[in-house]
């Protein structure tokens, strides 16, 4: 996924990360300058989901704006001999539960 908030912002007349930081601020999402640079460089290293709910409330956008999907660095195919397993299905071996005989014997 492409973070786009730079330009979702320019969109709107907003050029600076201060000025979205003080409206995000005006909407009661206060953060450190050091996430509002992390968002506004397009690197962020989390967000949260109510968050994101401010951001688009205050740019007036919906999520699929600000997150772009990046389909062509998926991996078309699977490593040389991976097949996918179905549901269910596994090569480990079955878990099967031990008889109800008692306790076991202490060791030797």
């Amino acid at each position: 996924m492409k973070w786009n908030l730079r330009l979702a912002a320019a969109n709107r007349g907003i050029w600076k990360a201060s000025e979205l930081h003080r409206m995000l601020a005006d909407r009661g999402l206060t953060m450190s300058t050091g996430k509002m640079s992390g968002l506004w460089s397009g690197n962020p290293a989390s967000l949260k989901l109510d968050d994101l709910d401010v951001i688009c409330a205050v740019l007036g956008c919906g999520i699929e704006e600000l997150l772009i999907p990046e389909v062509e660095k998926v991996p078309e195919k699977l490593a040389e001999g991976v097949k996918p397993a179905a549901v269910g299905e596994s090569d480990a071996p079955r878990v099967r539960p031990r008889p109800q005989g008692g306790r076991s014997l202490p060791p030797s």
